[in-house]
């Protein structure tokens, strides 16, 4: 298997075929030669799943508290552009408001 075909898989196929690796590895009935290209093979599939998640978690939304006290959902760009205006004022860089 190349790299090229683990960036093609979504999450839930790659973390597929790290279930089936892992069944082969826990096997025992493997050579050493294919163990070690198995082995190889689920390090790029699980470097390939950490990289899913971490994208999936800065696409889930943020809570944030308004000025009110209400707490609204926003897109985490959103949230952080607010955040980086209320540091901006004028051009110049500020500490965040305090959120009371």
């Amino acid at each position: 298997m190349t790299e090229k075909n683990v960036d093609a898989f979504s999450f839930e196929e790659a973390y597929a075929r790290l279930e089936t690796i892992l069944e082969e590895l826990n096997s025992g009935e493997l050579f050493l030669e294919k163990s070690l290209k198995l082995y190889e093979e689920a390090n790029r599939l699980i470097a390939h799943c950490n990289q899913k998640l971490s994208f999936a978690e800065q696409k889930i939304q943020m809570l944030t508290k308004n000025r009110e006290g209400r707490v609204e959902i926003h897109e985490v760009s959103e949230a952080k552009l607010k955040e980086f205006s209320h540091q901006l004022h004028d051009g110049i860089p500020r500490a965040p408001l305090p959120s009371s």
